[in-house]
């Protein structure tokens, strides 16, 4: 079927909204008429190159919409589903079966640096020839999304679908990084680097928990006010202050117990490591560059019994994990909507631009 799409054509390039064909559905998979997508950050960094995805492309990777078509062996949906697409998994390797489907051993061919299915077909083509997609199992800058069956959850009646389009990456990375990875002990300090759509959901998953103090850390005072309004027992502005320093000073010295850094910038993961406490956790969920590293101090790493985590996707299960999320979003103990402002998808490029300058914290496009 054709459809318009937002194309990327080189790296740095603008969106471009340009018709293309979508692939017939195979058996295990379906068409997606998409009523919603968020931008993240990592649409961004694809954009650039900075995370590799071979272009010209079809990004977007928080869809939401309603089922059109599905294949003759998907038996969860029928047209007029509303669903939430999230990543892609195989369904058979041990991760998959060991429940952690965002460990599938093909995941990062899934959903990231292949551009097409596993055997190499292009999902997306136009008259000059095929267009990469399959970008997180979805490429959902678009009218229209080829998805797998496995990457749709069922979406509820009573919340609209521009609301919970985040849920399939950014706000079940942040949530999950800190009720799945992070886990914290009752009456600890756990401190959020990056106050951005991903650290702001961490923020809010923090104040489900048991700790005593949820720290948030950004340079933008308006996102630090934000963050106490959700939750934040305390928000240090990393422009004024040093951040280890004050880590210490309101923990009487010692260090946080838990930190999860957000922002992707290595100075400020480092930073992180260096406000823990001993036997204190940092949870990795900002990603730099490919081949970013940095430096540790072994001998500190040991001695203090720091553990340095990282996480994709939170370790969710998207299946199991976003109904939860909902949930908490009825009872309002979780109100990601605070941080989504919509813009039509005709406006992607200054949605994209307005992301970038951090003006906003969690665009979602709306097809009319």
């Amino acid at each position: 079927m054709k459809t318009t799409a937002a194309v990327v054509e080189a790296k740095g390039a603008a969106f471009e909204l340009t018709e293309v064909t979508l692939d017939d559905p195979r058996p295990d998979e379906m068409v997606v008429r998409i009523a919603a997508v968020g931008l993240c950050h990592t649409d961004l960094s694809a954009r650039t190159g900075a995370t590799p995805f071979p272009l010209p492309a079809v990004l977007g990777h928080e869809g939401a919409g309603v089922v059109e078509a599905v294949g003759s062996q998907v038996g969860d949906f029928t047209p007029g589903d509303r669903v939430i697409i999230s990543f892609n998994s195989c369904g058979a390797c041990a991760g998959c079966r060991a429940g952690r489907p965002v460990y599938c051993d093909h995941w990062t061919a899934l959903n990231l640096l292949g551009g097409s299915r596993l055997d190499g077909s292009a999902p997306i083509s136009r008259a000059s020839g095929p267009v990469h997609g399959h970008f997180f199992g979805q490429s959902s800058f678009a009218h229209h999304a080829l998805v797998h069956a496995r990457s749709a959850v069922k979406a509820p009646d009573d919340i609209d679908l521009d609301v919970l389009a985040p849920l399939g990456c950014s706000v079940q990375t942040g949530v999950g990084a800190v009720l799945n990875v992070a886990r914290p002990t009752p009456g600890s300090t756990l401190v959020v680097f990056g106050a951005g759509g991903v650290g702001l959901a961490a923020l809010m998953g923090a104040r489900l928990t048991s700790a005593s103090r949820v720290v948030a850390v950004d340079v933008n005072p308006a996102r630090l006010e934000l963050a106490r309004e959700l939750g934040a027992t305390h928000t240090i502005n990393a422009a004024e202050a040093d951040v280890p320093e004050a880590v210490r000073e309101l923990t009487g010295g010692t260090g946080a117990n838990y930190a999860v850094e957000t922002s992707g910038r290595l100075a400020v993961l480092e930073g992180a490591i260096a406000s823990l406490a001993s036997a204190g956790t940092c949870v990795v969920v900002g990603a730099p560059p490919l081949g970013s590293t940095i430096s540790v101090d072994v001998p500190d790493l040991l001695g203090r019994g720091i553990r340095l985590l990282g996480t994709n996707q939170g370790d969710s299960d998207p299946q199991l994990f976003l109904p939860r999320l909902i949930d908490l979003y009825r009872e309002g103990r979780l109100p990601f909507d605070r941080l989504i402002q919509r813009f039509p998808f005709e406006k992607i490029n200054d949605a994209a631009a307005q992301a970038l300058d951090g003006s906003v914290i969690k665009p979602v496009l709306v097809m009319s």
